[in-house]
């Protein structure tokens, strides 16, 4: 898509480089709302590229566009994504059309639940106390998403929920279990605003307010195996000093929702970088301490593979305001689908799965905005 088409624009995709990736290629999408069309723009980069997931990892709004990728034949998952953001395309950007978005909602995805009527302390029950009723994303979903291919494991798709009672982040992955339509909508039930959904006798809500970058599931995966990670993080990780309380309120929210990422992947790589010391050390060990029951045991901890993962980071655009989650006029759509689009071929340019990685240390992070 070039900086003079839309998101209707038609891609054609290249021969499959897919095979020349040393492993699987995983999506790793998080969450916050509007901005959820940047994703759209990285898939399409990689589309084009002949780059398609093997595994997608999603929460929030990234488990509906993971959904709509793991719910479609590879011809049809552009086509299901521009039909998706063009349903939610809706007012314009500034004080009003963000007013009349919290007031009145999104035409395909939210609208004001009535319960609020009753007042907040109104006891309405987990699954009705939210501000606003998500009955219209539940009627476009199943229009977009064949579920049935949804859970043929092609790719495997796996979605982050976090259980209210307990706090505790559980990934629902199709490897595993069947993946429904409540599992997208509860892994897209960000409170306050959107009710939690029950699964198994459980109420769920958003993973992302638990882990918005859920890079630990590939990490922690069983078996481990060689890994092309793209790891697409809409919450701006850098940013200038906000000079005005505007800008403070918008930098807040993306320390919030999005520059622990980088902390938290670096945990993982050092985490990763500890099982490669593992196996080494088991290595110079004599034989016979080798084969001993002891050794075998703390040897289970090593892992001999190697991930290579790509941050394609969000950068901010052009007259953004904190209310940009919410922002999901036909520009801004536009606009952020583009920029995922554009930095995600920056990043498949440089073929960074290409640059030998040390055994000593087993993981290797790209950025797509490297610091200076």
């Amino acid at each position: 898509m070039t900086s003079s088409e839309g998101v209707h624009s038609v891609a054609k995709a290249a021969p499959s480089e897919h095979r020349l990736l040393p492993g699987q290629v995983v999506l790793v999408m998080q969450g916050g709302g509007a901005p959820g069309c940047y994703q759209a723009g990285v898939y399409q980069a990689m589309h084009e590229a002949g780059i398609e997931p093997d595994w997608v990892v999603g929460t929030s709004i990234g488990a509906i566009n993971g959904a709509i990728i793991a719910g479609n034949k590879v011809v049809d998952r552009l086509a299901r994504l521009r039909k998706f953001w063009s349903s939610l395309e809706g007012w314009s950007p500034g004080t009003w059309g963000s007013l009349t978005t919290v007031l009145a909602g999104v035409p395909g995805f939210f609208s004001p639940n009535p319960a609020v009527a009753w007042g907040v302390e109104t006891k309405v029950g987990i699954e009705r106390a939210a501000l606003y009723s998500i009955d219209p994303l539940k009627k476009l979903l199943p229009k977009l998403v064949d579920f049935e291919l949804m859970n043929s494991r092609k790719p495997r798709l796996t979605l982050g929920l976090v259980n209210v009672r307990s706090g505790q982040m559980r990934y629902f992955d199709s490897r595993e279990g069947t993946i429904g339509l409540d599992h997208v909508l509860g892994s897209s039930a960000i409170p306050p605003s959107f009710p939690a959904v029950r699964l198994d006798g459980e109420a769920y809500w958003d993973g992302g307010i638990y882990s918005n970058t859920p890079v630990e599931v590939v990490f922690d995966d069983n078996p481990r195996r060689n890994s092309v990670v793209f790891a697409v993080q809409i919450w701006h990780t850098r940013s200038p000093e906000p000079d005005s309380l505007a800008q403070v309120f918008m930098r807040q929210k993306d320390i919030l929702f999005g520059s622990r990422s980088r902390s938290h992947i670096a945990r993982h790589a050092q985490l990763h970088r500890m099982r490669h010391v593992v196996r080494e050390l088991y290595k110079m060990l004599p034989e016979e301490r080798r084969n001993t029951p002891e050794a075998k045991e703390l040897a289970a901890y090593g892992c001999a593979t190697v991930m290579h993962l790509l941050e394609i980071n969000a950068r901010p655009i052009n007259g953004e305001s904190n209310m940009r989650d919410f922002d999901f006029s036909k520009a801004a759509i536009h606009a952020r689908w583009q920029a995922g689009y554009a930095d995600a071929q920056g990043m498949i340019a440089r073929r960074p799965w290409e640059n030998p990685v040390d055994p000593l240390v087993g993981a290797a992070v790209y950025a797509s905005d490297p610091e200076d």
